[in-house]
């Protein structure tokens, strides 16, 4: 309220200026003590270029202010390892682009003070410079040119291939939920395939291949602290998109186009808590895709353990299929009609050839 209260005075305060400035203005014009058109008189000048001057002094203040009181709400403790180098190309580029936008917007405001209108001041004709245009398009065009191709080498090195030890994970985007999925004992994840799709079965895993047995799927997201974790993403429906700020992850999940992303979690869900000072804090895997109409309620909890108690949370869960067995009892039904009829068709052709 406080600040919303600030910024209604200071826009009050403008008002009034404005007002008392085309008071000023046609009150002169109406004792005719200009013949200039409204707006031109030697006193509206003054008030114009003052009130740039004003602007610029009152908005650069507002800008600061707003700016290191958003501080803590704009940067969220980072978690991970590639945030950091994600941070500091966000920042450095943030260093570079103020620095012109504040040097480039003190002097457009400055010379409209130092500039405005006098009869006795006649411009000054000055075509162009080719020395100086070369300068000013050389500068932006190597400064942007570093900066892309420093941003390319962080990309470089986040998008790279995942160690072998990665924890992998399979994420799901649907409307309007994230379902995940995780190898078991034998660290591979089973086939999937969209026709396999069931109300039970959402995932369409193919439990016809032996690797889907013993995958299992949480309802919370659990990775280790320290250790690379690898996200298989994809979505069964429409456009989605993961995304969990701590960690300074995002990647669409694309329907028909498997994506990936890969890290390395370096607090624990605890640490954060005593970090942040609350104790019911989570991380959160949210979707930044709108979607359609239940797009707000696509969140997933993620929580970062410490080693060891990950792998007494991964030593608790139980596959799939031993929590709904009748996913399993109706493949193995559909496998057996299938080598019923293939056997069938075999005698078949045998009685025919004999």
């Amino acid at each position: 309220m406080i600040t919303i209260a600030i910024v209604l005075s200071i826009l009050l305060l403008l008002v009034v200026l404005f007002l008392l400035f085309r008071i000023g203005t046609l009150a002169s014009i109406f004792r005719g003590s200009s013949k200039r058109a409204a707006g031109t008189t030697p006193t509206s000048n003054k008030v114009n270029s003052m009130l740039f001057l004003l602007f610029l002094i009152f908005g650069g203040a507002a800008f600061a202010w707003s700016f290191s009181d958003s501080w803590e709400t704009m940067n969220l403790p980072l978690a991970s390892v590639h945030g950091e180098w994600t941070d500091d190309l966000f920042w450095t580029t943030m260093i570079i682009i103020g620095i012109v936008f504040v040097i480039t917007h003190i002097l457009l405001f400055w010379y409209s003070y130092k500039y405005q209108h006098k009869d006795e001041k006649r411009a000054y004709y000055y075509p162009h410079n080719n020395k100086l245009e070369i300068v000013w398009t050389m500068i932006p065009a190597v400064v942007m040119a570093l900066l892309v191709f420093g941003g390319w080498k962080t990309w470089t090195k986040i998008t790279s291939a995942a160690p072998e030890d990665a924890v992998v994970i399979e994420v799901m985007g649907k409307q309007f939920n994230w379902m995940v999925r995780y190898p078991g004992e034998d660290g591979k994840l089973g086939v999937a395939k969209h026709t396999l799709i069931t109300a039970t079965n959402e995932f369409g895993v193919d439990f016809s291949d032996v690797n889907a047995l013993d995958d299992f799927m949480p309802m919370e997201i659990h990775v280790p602290k320290g250790k690379p974790v690898l996200l298989k993403i994809r979505s069964r429906d429409v456009i989605h998109s993961v995304f969990m700020p701590h960690f300074r992850l995002k990647m669409d999940a694309v329907p028909g186009m498997p994506t990936k992303f890969w890290f390395v979690p370096t607090k624990t869900t605890y640490e954060m808590q005593n970090e942040t000072g609350n104790p019911d804090f989570k991380y959160e895997l949210a979707c930044t895709e709108i979607c359609g109409r239940g797009h707000f309620a696509m969140r997933f909890i993620v929580v970062v353990d410490e080693p060891e108690d990950y792998e007494a949370w991964l030593a608790a869960q139980k596959p799939f299929v031993e929590q709904n067995p009748e996913v399993l009892a109706a493949f193995q039904t559909e496998a057996s009609k299938k080598l019923t009829a293939e056997n069938t068709t075999e005698v078949g052709e045998v009685k025919s050839e004999l």
